[in-house]
This record gives C-alpha cells, structure tokens and sequence, in this order.
C-alpha cells in the first residue's frame, strides 16, 4: 500500500512539474527554442542594415524598430495622401505599417527553395492520398457545381497536375515580373524587359499596342479565379501555347469551364504557395512569389511602389478599387531591402541602379536560423535546407526527371539539397514543409 501511494506522488509531482514546464515554457519569449548571442547578433544586423536600405531606397519610406528583434514599422511621409477607404470601416488607409522580418526572412527562404506547383506526387504524399484530396478541392465552394462523380472529379484534376514538379529552384537566371500598374505607361521599359530569361505577366494584362511600355516577351502568366473563367480570352492573346500558365485556384467550375470547354494549347499548372497574411495580397504577390520559387534574382516592373505616385490605375483600364496601395508598397519595399526583388519604376527607371545596403546571404541565412528557432518552424535551427521538412515521403517508382534542359545553377542547386523536393504543407501556420524524395535513379545522375 505504502509503495502503490508513493507511485501516486511520484505521479502527481511528475504531472504538476510538466505542467509548470509548459506554462513556462509558453511564458518564455522564444518559446522553447534557445536564441544563442549570434541569434540575437544576427537578427539585430538584419534590422540595423534593413532600416538603412529603406532610408537610402524607399523614395521617403522609413523604417523603425518595434516591439522586438522581428518588428519593424513602416512609414510613409507625412505629406503622403491616402486614397482608399477600408470597406468595412470606411477609414482612409494609413500611413505606418508594422511589418514582421523575422516571418519574412523564414517564409521566402522557404518558398525560395521550394515549388510552388501542385502535383500528383505531393497530395500523394498527404495523410489519406490523391483520391480524397482531388474529391475534396475540386468540390470546395457550396455554391458551385457540385462534381457528383468521384472518378471524373479525379480524372479532371489530373489533366493538370504534373508527376513531379516541372520547375525547379533556380532553374532561371534572370527574371521580371510585370504588375499591372498605371505607371508603366510613364517609362519605356519594353526592350528593358525583353533582355531577361523569362517574363511573368498577370490575367489578362495585354502587351498589343503597349510593347514599348511592358515588352513583347511573355513566359508565365498568372490568373487568378476571375481570369481562369475566362480563360478562352486569356489564351488567346498571344502566341498559341506559348505561355505557361499558372492558375491560383482549383474550385471545380472554374477546372470544368477550362478542361471541357475552352480548347487551349498552352501547358497549365496549378499553383500551391505559401501564405503572407494580410501585408499584401493579390496576383502581383503570387507572381512573385512563383518566380522566386524558380530564379536566381526577380526584378518587379508597374506595381505602383513609389510614394510620390498618387493615383491607382491599371495601364489598360481606368482606375479600380479593392487594393490598399500603400501597404502593399510598403511590403514591397521590404522584399526589395531584403535582397528578395528589385525595383523598376517611374521613380526607378535607371536598370543599372544598385540598392544600397542590402544584407549579405551570410546575413540572411544566419537571421533565418534564429528567425525559425523564434517563430517555432518545424527544423529550427539546422542550416541544412531540407531540415524544415516535416514528413519525409517513402520512395516511389515513377518517371525520372529530365534534367537535360535545366540550367547549369538549377541541376547544381538539386545537388546541394540532394534531390529532395520541398512543398510546403496548405494550411499550416508554421509553414511546415513536406519533403519528396525522387527516385535514387535521379540522385544518382546528380552526384
């Protein structure tokens, strides 16, 4: 009896002490991830340099510290005039915005080693498999057509849906993302923009009568659901089949209209990319986002970044609502002193401009170890690439990967993360990535 009571201590003391770790624990400002002084070294440089970069790029932006090591406000000059109201509130849209670094520096080095396609291999890997996933998305929406049929649903996903991803990390040198802004039409950048590797456009932006402002060349276009739905429009603008395009969405009327009744030569893939919160959203973010997932450096073109510019217009329509300018700039200004993008605009237009005090990769890959560490990430604290990987894939036959047409960089970055394809897992709020392994057919090639 004595011995069965002292169990029962043992037991509660155990129970209370664990208890009073975790509450502790979740006490503690980095919770239960130990920031070291290079830590706290590293993040303290990345935020000197990037209030500096701001001061010296930003056209009048500045940037001050916030609550901590991550927090950073952005603020425009006071003579700035806010243009749009908050919907809700019918407010006009300020002039300071708090944005977090340490989430910025974690989240884009992911996507920057990551794909953003979504394929057949990555919701094989998901806990219940392609059946239930292709049944569940593709019937997302209570107020769309239902697909009544399972295997048509699936059969109807998978017109889309590569193997394996078919872009890779680094697999363009030079690139250019094209926005829609207004003020393309106040520069001449069109043989500027022609010059890189590959060229990202937005829905249904046109280049007919406008190539001496955004360029003839035209890789990748994304859409959006809007756009998707009219894809027999978008498709057509150009050369048949010679755009990719990268779709945003796979609620199932927009994937019926595309499949059954818009007969399109181009390649099109689905997009699977990470979430930024509200900092700045839209098509424009997402292009960027895809084209840092599969270039070396991204350079941005008419996405209105310049404080001075007062009005919001595309540059082949008259003036729209539905977007907070300033906040977006000030996200972009961000990415540009994170040495994540560079800016072209009206304000910008010298191509050989240098950014000043942009960190060093030194600096970025040391901030992003403690910045993981602070925000939890799955990995934390590895400077191994794939250690943010959560769910390791058991091996599957399937096509080998050609490789033959990739540049030099891109098959040499395969074979610094060892053939392992990062995704990042939907939904998750940790940015948990899910890891495929190729077959060793493919590793092989490489090493």
């Amino acid at each position: 009896m004595k011995l069965l009571k002292l169990a029962l201590a043992v037991a509660l003391a155990s129970g209370l002490g664990a208890i009073l770790i975790y509450i502790l624990g979740l006490s503690t400002p980095y919770g239960s991830f130990h920031l070291s002084d290079e830590d706290l070294e590293a993040l303290q440089s990345l935020q000197s340099g990037f209030q500096k970069c701001v001061s010296a790029n930003g056209l009048g932006l500045q940037a001050a510290s916030g609550r901590d090591y991550c927090e950073v406000i952005m603020r425009f000059p006071s003579e700035t005039v806010p243009k749009w109201k908050d919907i809700k509130t019918g407010e006009l849209e300020g002039l300071s915005y708090e944005l977090n670094l340490c989430e910025a520096v974690a989240t884009w080095e992911q996507v920057r080693n990551s794909t953003t396609v979504l394929t057949k291999e990555y919701i094989d890997a998901l806990p219940n498999g392609w059946e239930d996933y292709a049944w569940r998305r593709i019937n997302k929406g209570v107020l769309l057509n239902q697909c009544e049929n399972r295997t048509l649903c699936m059969e109807k996903l998978s017109l889309v849906l590569p193997e394996r991803p078919p872009l890779f990390p680094r697999q363009y040198g030079r690139c250019a993302v094209i926005g829609n802004s207004g003020d393309l039409l106040k520069t001449k950048f069109g043989d500027e923009i022609d010059n890189y590797e590959a060229v990202f456009r937005e829905n249904g932006a046109p280049i007919q009568n406008y190539t001496e402002f955004v360029g003839l060349k035209s890789t990748f276009r994304l859409l959006n659901r809007g756009s998707a739905k009219a894809l027999d429009k978008v498709a057509e603008l150009y050369e048949r089949g010679k755009e990719v395009l990268i779709i945003k969405t796979t609620i199932h009327d927009v994937m019926n209209k595309m499949i059954r009744e818009v007969p399109i030569l181009n390649k099109v893939y689905l997009m699977l990319g990470a979430s930024f919160g509200s900092a700045a959203k839209g098509t424009g973010l997402k292009a960027l986002e895809f084209a840092l997932s599969i270039c070396d450096t991204v350079d941005m073109y008419g996405f209105t970044v310049d404080p001075g510019y007062k009005e919001w217009t595309r540059y082949f329509s008259e003036s729209r609502q539905g977007h907070t300018p300033l906040q977006g700039r000030a996200y972009y200004q961000m990415m540009e002193c994170l040495g994540l993008t560079k800016i072209h605009s009206p304000m910008r237009a010298d191509p050989n401009r240098v950014v000043k005090w942009l960190p060093s990769r030194s600096t970025v890959t040391a901030a992003r170890i403690a910045s993981e560490k602070l925000l939890r990430r799955v990995g934390a604290g590895s400077t191994n690439l794939s250690a943010t990987c959560s769910i390791i894939k058991k091996q599957q036959k399937g096509n080998d990967v050609d490789m033959s047409n990739l540049r030099k960089a891109a098959v040499e970055h395969h074979k610094y993360v060892k053939g392992i394809t990062m995704y990042p897992l939907e939904h998750n709020p940790g940015h948990g990535q899910l890891c495929t392994v190729p077959n060793k057919l493919i590793v092989k090639k490489l090493n």
